[in-house]
């Protein structure tokens, strides 16, 4: 298995070196960690990108833990994002610290250590992010400057015939819509490969598509664009009256972790 970098290039010694400390530490200090991102895509696609950092998917409730075990390493965790991310810097290099996807919905919970891949990042054993919580994350990235559909279709195209897709259509609902999208997506890229998604998923998938159109649809106006997009859909709930999906019921975040995150739009988190 190939096996990317996690630089800009082999040669940048001192961020290869960085990551590879930082991944020690943790396994050394027993803080459970997966490895996502590029390292990720590679392992269950082959397909290698060049990238300055490293994803790593931990529990919300361990980053005081890690916090404690890596500042003695000089290095600096700062909470960005405290719904979502947290960031490990040392000079210039950086490790990205990921609880759950940004619009608080695929949040790490036991499920993803349990399902985890053995595979290998910077020439160390690592634990690989489940391909199932991998699309499902994956799944929900639609902004104007950042599209994750293709990594989506690729995996499905990579990994079709052994995905647990009972486990992955659990993990979509009650947003099985965003799923059926990106399958349907799947069977016009690779029309000769449609069959790795299974006809009974599509049947099920379909007929709820078919009862929500015979079914008069809900009273209450709810955007749920802004499980998809942060920007693109602010219109929506700012101006043209809709509640925004991010909030109870249906969502899990707050009015302050909506403001800050909204509020880093063109910023690098």
């Amino acid at each position: 298995m190939a096996v990317a970098t996690g630089a800009d290039s082999p040669s940048d010694a001192d961020a290869v070196a960085f990551f590879r400390e930082t991944l020690r530490l943790l396994a050394d200090a027993g803080v459970r960690h997966l490895v996502g991102g590029a390292f990720a895509l590679l392992h269950y696609t082959g397909i290698e990108r060049a990238t300055k950092d490293i994803d790593l998917f931990v529990l919300r409730d361990d980053y005081e833990r890690i916090r404690a075990t890596l500042a003695p390493a000089e290095c600096r965790v700062e909470l960005t994002f405290p719904h979502w991310l947290a960031k490990v810097r040392r000079g210039p290099h950086f490790v990205d610290l990921v609880f759950s996807s940004a619009n608080g919905i695929a949040r790490v919970d036991d499920e993803w250590f349990a399902h985890a891949a053995h595979g290998e990042a910077l020439g160390m054993p690592v634990r690989i992010c489940p391909v199932e919580e991998t699309i499902w994350s994956k799944a929900f990235i639609m902004e104007r400057e950042r599209f994750d559909g293709a990594d989506i279709v690729h995996l499905l195209h990579a990994r079709g015939t052994t995905l647990d897709w009972r486990r992955l259509m659990r993990r979509f609902d009650p947003e099985w819509r965003v799923l059926l999208a990106h399958l349907v997506m799947h069977g016009y890229v690779y029309p000769a490969e449609r069959d790795v998604v299974p006809a009974w998923l599509m049947d099920e998938l379909l007929a709820r598509m078919r009862e929500d159109i015979r079914t008069a649809p809900p009273r209450a106006r709810v955007c749920c664009g802004t499980l998809i997009s942060r920007e693109q859909y602010l219109i929506d709930v700012t101006k043209w009256g809709y509640a925004d999906a991010r909030f109870p019921p249906r969502g899990g975040l707050t009015p302050d972790e909506v403001r800050v995150w909204t509020d880093a739009i063109g910023r690098e988190p």
